[in-house]
């Protein structure tokens, strides 16, 4: 059993990490935002033990210093799993994305070099945005671990979507930085996902708080994208539980420190997701976009880059879901929330 900080706890992402960790007999602190959160997560976990399972509150992880107390605990750790920063595309200034990403991440860094020392392993939830050049043609482009977003300070200005991308990119580079600088007595390792898909999390009360990648799953079952299918955008994805399981593994493995983990499943289209959710549950098929409402979700293979999920696969030995059991799992989850009833 290892004992493991868990940030942002309440997460999308989070919370399948957690529900690894428990599954797999590690004892876990994870920090919230409040109280209430904390509740939430300890009603979804009502057989697990305190001394397994306890919390943390760190209001906002972009103040200097956010982690110190949160990392000093008895027993102490021994390895940090960093998911916290923020996800969406809705920033009407880029420093609301690009401070809580990276003032974070190296804050967390920080404070367990000073207050930590048992600490062996951490792991940062970075993403493929930190990878992906979206300003270049990406027709024959075989993305991996080896390559970096290009954005630029000036262009994460642009736009919600590049605030996002340079949030990243720009967090995962100072982690590294750190690494490379400091010398501290833990390994890093990231993991760059892309489009995160699958079944949520029940500490959800209503569909208007769900994480941004199952909006597009929600808008097709409710009926809001009937006249026309979302653009896909991203066209890799990797399922909620792999990406839980892989960041486990990577404060597991010892093979898995000093490298980044390009998780990725396959590739995916809206338009595959709207026939997914068609063949599995006809009761939705009058909801969904047909025809010409489909185009803007398709995509030809030709001009849609590439990946390697080797290191994944192999330091990893993640074997990745389809895209058919990742979206089947999601619909069922969005059901509680009442979905059927829009």
């Amino acid at each position: 059993m290892t004992r493991v900080l868990l940030t942002g706890g309440s997460g999308f992402i989070a919370a399948h990490v957690l529900n690894v960790l428990l599954g797999r007999g590690h004892s876990v602190v994870t920090t919230v935002r409040s109280q209430a959160k904390a509740d939430a997560i300890r009603r979804t976990h009502p057989k697990i033990s305190n001394d397994r399972l306890s919390f943390f509150i760190v209001e906002d992880i972009a103040q200097p210093n956010a982690f110190d107390l949160a990392v000093v605990t008895d027993p102490p750790f021994e390895a940090v799993i960093h998911t916290a920063s923020p996800y969406h595309f809705h920033a009407k200034d880029a420093q609301e994305l690009l401070a809580p990403a990276i003032i974070g991440t190296t804050g967390i860094l920080k404070s367990v070099q000073k207050y930590a020392p048992l600490v062996k392993r951490v792991v940062v939830t970075s993403s493929f945005a930190a990878i992906n050049d979206v300003f270049a043609s990406s027709a024959d482009k075989v993305y991996s671990e080896a390559d970096w977003s290009p954005i630029t300070e000036e262009q994460a200005n642009d736009s919600p979507a590049n605030a996002y991308r340079a949030s990243k990119t720009f967090a995962e580079r100072a982690a590294w930085e750190f690494v490379e600088r400091e010398k501290p007595s833990f390994t890093l390792s990231v993991i760059n996902p892309p489009l995160v898909l699958g079944p949520i999390n029940h500490n959800l009360t209503s569909l208007n708080t769900l994480n941004t990648s199952n909006q597009r799953i929600r808008d097709l079952v409710s009926g809001a994208a009937k006249v026309r299918c979302p653009p896909t955008g991203n066209y890799l994805f990797v399922d909620v539980r792999d990406l839980g399981l892989a960041h486990v593994l990577a404060i597991e493995k010892e093979a898995a420190g000093g490298k980044r983990f390009f998780t990725v499943s396959s590739h995916f289209s809206n338009a595959e997701i709207t026939e997914i959710i068609s063949e599995e549950f006809p009761k939705y098929k009058n909801r969904l976009p047909t025809g010409d409402a489909l185009k803007p979700g398709e995509y030809s293979a030709d001009g849609v880059y590439g990946f390697d999920n080797t290191r994944a696969r192999e330091i990893l030995g993640i074997q990745f879901r389809p895209l058919r059991e990742s979206i089947v799992d999601a619909v069922k989850s969005l059901m509680p929330l009442g979905v059927d009833r829009i």
